[in-house]
C-alpha cells in the first residue's frame, strides 16, 4: 500500500513541478522581454522615441565624418580609429537607440529606416549639413537608409563590413543563435555572463591572438533582450526587402566597401556584389575579420582618410550639443 501511494504521490508531484518550471521560465521570457533602460551618461540628444548618446572629436569646423556601429556595438568600437581620423576631421559617434549609453525602450523604434532617420536628426542638432558616414556591419544599413532619407546630408557613404544580402550571411556563432530561440534565449540571457558574450561575441573577431576588450563585453550586457533582438530582426527585415548594393546604386552616392578577408559572420566574397554599384571602389584586407577597426586600425583608417580626403566638403557647421 506504501508503495502504491508513493507512486501515486510521483505521478501528481511530477507534473506540478513540470508546470511550475515551465511558468517560472515563462515569466522569465516576459519580464527579460519587457526590460527597458534610460540613457545614460553626458552628451545626448533628446529625440524622438529615446535620448541617443553622441560622442565628438577633432577640430569642431572640420568636414564632418560621422561613425554608426555594428548590432550589439556602441561608440566604443571605434576608440582606436579615432585618433588617426580626428586629425582630420570632426568625427562624430552615435549610439543607436538600444545600444550603448543610449535609451533601450521597450516598444518601438528599431527598424533600420527609423534607426538612420533618429542619426540625421542628431546630426542636424549639432548642426551639420554635410558629411561622409561610415557604417560597421549593421551600421551599414543604418547609414545606407539614412542616404536614402537625406541625401543632402551624406555626401559619402563607406561601409565596413556590411552584409550585402541574406544569403552572405555565415553564422552569429552557437550563442547568438541559441538568443533567438523563444524562451531560451531569454533564460540565456537573464544568466549572461563576461564569459557566455565573449563566446557571442567569437565570431566578430579572427586576427589571431586577439582579445575582445572588457568594455565592448560591458556594452553587450548592458543591453536589454528586446533591444538586440528587435534590432536583429529589423536588420533582417532591411536586407531581405532589398539588397544593399541595389540600394546603393538607386543612390548614385559615392561608395567605399572594406572587408575583413577572414569575415566569420558574412563571406568575404560577397564585398563582389558591391562593384555591380558604379563607381564603388572594394577593398578586401587580408588578416583580419568581421572588425577590421579593431582588429587592425591602421590599416582601416588609411582607405577611409583617402576616401574621405576624396569626398568632404568643408562645413559651415557649429558645435552644438554634444561632446
Amino acid at each position: 500500500m506504501r508503495r502504491a501511494g508513493s507512486r501515486r504521490k510521483r505521478r501528481i508531484v511530477a507534473p506540478v513541478v513540470l508546470l511550475a518550471v515551465v511558468g517560472l521560465l515563462l515569466a522569465n521570457a516576459m519580464v527579460v522581454s519587457g526590460q527597458e533602460a534610460e540613457a545614460a551618461g553626458g552628451s545626448t540628444l533628446p529625440l524622438d522615441g529615446g535620448n541617443v548618446h553622441v560622442r565628438q572629436d577633432g577640430p569642431r569646423d572640420a568636414p564632418a565624418l560621422v561613425l554608426i556601429h555594428g548590432l550589439a556595438g556602441s561608440t566604443r568600437w571605434w576608440e582606436p580609429l579615432v585618433p588617426m581620423l580626428a586629425k582630420s576631421y570632426r568625427v562624430i559617434r552615435v549610439d543607436l537607440l538600444g545600444h550603448g549609453r543610449s535609451a533601450k525602450p521597450a516598444g518601438g523604434g528599431y527598424t533600420i529606416p527609423e534607426q538612420g532617420r533618429r542619426v540625421g536628426e542628431a546630426l542636424d542638432r549639432l548642426g551639420v549639413k554635410h558629411a561622409v558616414v561610415v557604417g560597421h556591419s549593421t551600421g551599414g544599413s543604418v547609414a545606407t537608409a539614412l542616404a536614402e532619407r537625406r541625401r543632402d546630408l551624406v555626401t559619402a557613404l563607406a561601409l565596413i563590413d556590411s552584409g550585402p544580402r541574406p544569403d552572405a550571411f555565415i553564422s552569429d556563432g552557437f550563442v547568438g543563435q541559441l538568443l533567438f530561440i523563444p524562451v531560451v534565449g531569454q533564460l540565456l540571457w537573464r544568466f549572461r555572463t563576461d564569459t557566455v558574450v565573449r563566446r557571442g561575441l567569437d565570431t566578430a573577431f579572427s586576427r589571431r591572438g586577439y582579445q575582445a576588450p572588457q568594455q565592448l563585453v560591458d556594452d553587450v550586457r548592458g543591453m536589454t533582450y528586446h533591444a538586440l533582438t528587435a534590432t536583429s530582426r529589423a536588420a533582417d527585415d532591411y536586407l531581405a526587402q532589398r539588397a544593399l548594393p541595389d540600394r546603393l546604386t538607386a543612390l548614385g552616392t559615392p561608395l567605399l566597401v572594406v572587408f575583413g578577408e577572414d569575415d566569420r559572420r558574412w563571406r568575404a566574397s560577397s564585398a563582389d556584389g558591391y562593384r555591380a554599384v558604379p563607381g564603388a571602389r572594394v577593398e578586401l584586407l587580408p588578416g583580419v575579420g568581421h572588425s577590421p577597426m579593431l582588429e587592425d586600425p591602421p590599416r582601416t583608417a588609411a582607405p577611409l582618410l583617402a576616401f574621405a580626403a576624396a569626398h568632404t566638403t568643408t562645413s559651415a557647421e557649429h558645435p552644438a550639443d554634444g561632446g
